[in-house]
């Protein structure tokens, strides 16, 4: 997922805990509005009920029977009314909340929403006890949704959403990754799309991830029935005439002559500078950044620092091993399943038998299993042993635990006691990664904004320790706005997704502040 993605993802989340009201979700054609919504589902907190309307082009009783059935609530069929779905639903709800479930209402394609339904989905917000609304509903559509929010007979509506998000399409960066990722996801060469190939796409596709999968399909037919080995930008000129409209050439040739004004005023500034400033004086770098500076905070800092340390060119060299690394590393035995074992070992669990293990093994001996992509400097500092993922010859993938790191060499150390230097396994690392770890309270897995539990007063107190505080607050275990933005800051300094929630990653950095001595780490050596 882009950051935009994580951040449209965060606020349907922030939609499904908050409770009453409307959350809306817009983005155009393509921009991966209805996976977003998928990815809900597969993250659901386990005492949410969901009700996914795919398709609203329904009349008032038509979307509420839909709602009925997609909650399981049984009712005449052959002539329902609007009153009686309305009262089953209702009693359904509280029955519900009574038993401490809460129940979410999730529309896709909420642009298509004509106004005699928007006005009944708004009178189900009435449906409440004297204390807490019992549905929350999320509406998700293209940008004209947000254009009919806006007509005044909607004005009820719009002014109970409490959160809204624009999705945007992809940047460049983003498409480049995004192509390079789904490639790899196959076995497939990362470099198969040469650079101004990627730039074609991104400028043929807006940055939209339909248009992007749809170009780079045609493109790879392309490659194939002309037996290219690299598909260039001429094979997705071709790709675009195929799938999409024209562009208008008049408008072309105005934006390339921009372009080329442009770089000309560029090009002449500095020309003109370099001609007449004076050469300039050297740069003296700064002896550390405010974040290495921080030695009050015992982790994660030490371990950003050394990851810093570790990602340049070491003054050391390391001997050399008595094989390489691209030798060592395309052993078959090194399997996730074989990774995962050796991970449980280190935990001191005892690996299952005879299946290969997986990460529902890892969450039955009570350790959460996290997985992502990162950069190198995020896996030391999150400070666990971790699965690595390598690809080599063939495209073929390889798992291995990394341990430690001596860091006066720049050497990592694997589960097997082999080392190698750092600059030779990262030609390598896919930045996949798999971690084992447990949470500091048993029913802690993520700790989201307006959330009221024992987990949030914990939060405030890694905070306090973090920051050398000693904030007090009048309700301690409620996750107001003044906590979310102090996550907000503690993740931007650890260079984490800034959204606010205290999700996996946010309470590993947090635990490391008291050492979770409960918890395997990296052994870090000199």
């Amino acid at each position: 997922m882009s950051a935009r993605h994580q951040e449209g993802l965060a606020h349907l989340f922030y939609g499904i805990t908050v409770g009453g009201g409307f959350v809306a979700l817009t983005g155009e054609v393509g921009t991966g509005k209805t996976t977003l919504c998928h990815c809900l589902l597969q993250q659901l907190p386990g005492d949410i009920d969901l009700a996914l309307i795919l398709n609203p082009k329904l009349n008032a009783v038509e979307l509420l029977a839909a709602i009925v059935d997609e909650l399981g609530i049984g009712y005449e069929k052959t002539s329902p009314t609007l009153k009686n779905l309305v009262d089953l639903l209702n009693q359904h709800l509280l029955a519900v909340h009574a038993s401490g479930r809460r129940t979410v209402l999730l529309i896709d394609e909420a642009q298509n929403l004509s106004f005699e339904v928007l006005e009944q989905i708004r009178l189900l917000t009435n449906l409440e006890t004297s204390k807490s609304k019992l549905l929350q509903i999320i509406l998700v559509g293209q940008p004209e949704l947000q254009q009919l929010l806006k007509q005044k007979r909607l004005r009820q509506l719009n002014q109970r959403i409490t959160a809204r998000y624009h999705l945007l399409p992809l940047s460049y960066t983003e498409t480049e990754a995004y192509i390079r990722h789904r490639l790899s996801l196959c076995n497939g060469d990362e470099k198969l799309f040469n650079r101004s190939a990627v730039r074609k796409i991104y400028q043929f596709s807006s940055g939209i991830p339909r248009l992007i999968n749809i170009l780079c399909d045609r493109a790879l037919l392309g490659a194939y029935s002309s037996d290219a080995r690299l598909i260039t930008a001429k094979i997705v000129k071709r790709a675009a005439k195929e799938v999409l409209a024209a562009p208008d050439s008049k408008l072309s040739r105005l934006a390339f002559l921009s372009a080329l004004l442009a770089l000309t005023s560029v090009a002449a500034i500095f020309y003109y500078a370099n001609r007449t400033l004076p050469p300039a004086a050297p740069i003296t770098p700064k002896p550390s950044s405010p974040l290495v500076q921080a030695s009050a905070t015992p982790m994660p800092v030490p371990l950003i620092a050394a990851a810093a340390k570790l990602t340049q060119t070491a003054a050391a060299t390391p001997s050399a091993p008595s094989v390489q690394f691209s030798d060592w590393i395309v052993n078959p035995k090194f399997t996730l399943s074989g990774a995962l074992r050796n991970t449980l070992i280190i935990w001191g669990k005892q690996p299952p038998a005879p299946h290969p293990t997986d990460c529902h093994d890892a969450e039955a001996l009570m350790l959460n299993c996290l997985s992502g992509h990162a950069s190198w400097q995020s896996i030391l500092a999150m400070n666990r042993p971790v699965i690595l993922e390598f690809l080599v010859a063939g495209k073929q993938k390889r798992y291995v635990v990394l341990t430690g790191l001596r860091n006066r060499q720049n050497v990592a150390k694997f589960y097997d006691q082999a080392e190698f230097a750092v600059a030779e396994i990262t030609r390598f690392w896919t930045g996949n990664y798999w971690l084992l770890w447990k949470s500091p309270r048993s029913d802690m897995k993520g700790i989201y904004p307006s959330y009221r539990s024992e987990n949030v007063l914990w939060l405030r107190q890694q905070l306090n320790l973090a920051n050398n505080t000693q904030e007090v607050s009048e309700n301690p275990e409620f996750f107001d706005p003044h906590l979310k933005k102090q996550v907000m800051d503690f993740q931007r300094q650890n260079h984490l997704f800034a959204d606010g929630i205290a999700g996996a990653r946010t309470i590993l950095y947090l635990d490391n502040l008291t050492g979770s001595t409960d918890s395997p780490h990296l052994n870090l050596s000199d």
